[in-house]
């Protein structure tokens, strides 16, 4: 019997967007160290009338399906500000992108890879960057080393061909990002608590938790920190009003005071870490739905969260202080104070720092300070189009 056709379509239906989601459920059913995400986190990520991202994007997924069975999937997006970014910081004018990529065999990705530059080059893009799904922000990069370990809440899992078919197709590295893993328990070296010590004498230098009755005003600060901090940095895309108060939203049930800490200096906020226990650890085993009583056990679980891993997203320190030797200072003080929390009250064993730019060397020393060793590299791709 000859084999099927291949079939690349765009998704326009709801069972499209569903079968979309569900694809990965079936192609890493057997792995466990995959992390089925919530399905309706998923879809509501998709959804151009929830995300605000679409605000400032567009997109179009596609599936590839053979003999009426999905084996694929991919985004093609077009990033409106990443288009206004300055080039030398690796985006900019004529780059588009594409994500969410899953398939089943070579074939299916190569043609799938295929699709995504054709609509890219239809709206008049000349370079085509992935996976992004959709932004910096989201799930980015592709994971090419650390596949024995479970990926960590906010971090992407996918099968090792994956570089190999996408490096076939004629795509070559442009940047890779890591992640540190860090022993919390028994603290830090020696040099970091000397450091910290001096910071907690100085009488300018005041870190303080957030105060999450002023919750929404609280993400206000943290993000116009982060947007100057990362201002220049390879890849960055500002956050938008809309994405502040949506990531503000997602992120609500994940914020613990203990976890997330401003540095002032002279009264002015200057820097901020923000730490979430590892989720995944929950999700792990609730197959991708709340629905009916794994929303009851995620609840009580969020009252007292008790985790192995601590995960550090985001952290930042405003540009003007960023050639100096407080910069530092403000960085090893706030990761300190969040570590004696971590451990103390909610039994955390190690942290999860990163993802960190292989070329941001400031963040690589400071991961490597704390006694941080690579154990993840996510890898972006590019390819002229």
């Amino acid at each position: 019997m000859a084999p099927s056709t291949l079939n690349i379509r765009p998704v326009e239906t709801g069972a499209d967007r569903k079968a979309f989601v569900n694809l990965p459920f079936r192609l890493y059913a057997r792995n466990p160290n995959w992390v089925p995400p919530l399905k309706m986190d998923v879809l509501e990520l998709i959804n151009e009338k929830k995300n605000p991202w679409f605000g400032h994007g567009e997109a179009q997924l596609f599936l590839a399906e053979r003999g009426g069975t999905v084996v694929g999937r991919i985004s093609a997006h077009i990033d409106h500000l990443a288009l206004k970014q300055p080039p030398e910081q690796g985006f900019g004018p004529g780059v588009g992108f594409w994500g969410f990529f899953e398939a089943e065999d070579e074939e299916t990705g190569k043609a799938l890879l295929a699709r995504a530059e054709e609509w890219l080059r239809a709206k008049g893009m000349g370079r085509a960057i992935g996976p992004v799904s959709f932004c910096m922000w989201d799930e980015t990069g592709l994971l090419v080393d650390g596949f024995e370990e479970p990926s960590v809440v906010m971090m992407g899992y996918n099968a090792r061909d994956y570089a190999g078919w996408i490096e076939k197709a004629a795509y070559a590295q442009v940047q890779d990002m890591y992640t540190y893993a860090c022993p919390v328990v028994d603290g830090f070296p020696e040099i970091v608590n000397r450091v910290v010590a001096m910071g907690e004498k100085n009488s300018r230098i005041r870190i303080r938790r957030v105060d999450k009755s002023r919750f929404d005003e609280e993400v206000q600060l943290v993000l116009d920190i982060l947007n100057d901090a990362w201002s220049d940095n390879w890849g960055f895309v500002p956050f938008t009003d809309a994405e502040k108060a949506y990531a503000g939203k997602k992120l609500k049930p994940l914020v613990f005071e203990d976890l997330i800490r401003i540095a002032e200096v002279d009264g002015e906020p200057m820097a901020f870490m923000m730490v979430v226990p590892n989720i995944n650890e929950k999700l792990i085993d609730f197959g991708g739905s709340l629905f009916p009583f794994n929303i009851v056990k995620l609840l009580w679980w969020l009252r007292a969260p008790k985790v192995r891993i601590m995960r550090v997203p985001l952290m930042g320190v405003r540009k003007k202080l960023q050639a100096s030797r407080m910069a530092s200072q403000l960085a090893m003080m706030l990761i300190e104070f969040i570590r004696r929390d971590a451990v103390s009250k909610m039994g955390a064993r190690q942290g999860d720092f990163g993802w960190v730019l292989a070329s941001n060397g400031p963040m690589r020393s400071v991961g490597e300070a704390v006694g941080g060793k690579v154990d993840k590299i996510y890898r972006l791709y590019q390819r002229v189009i």
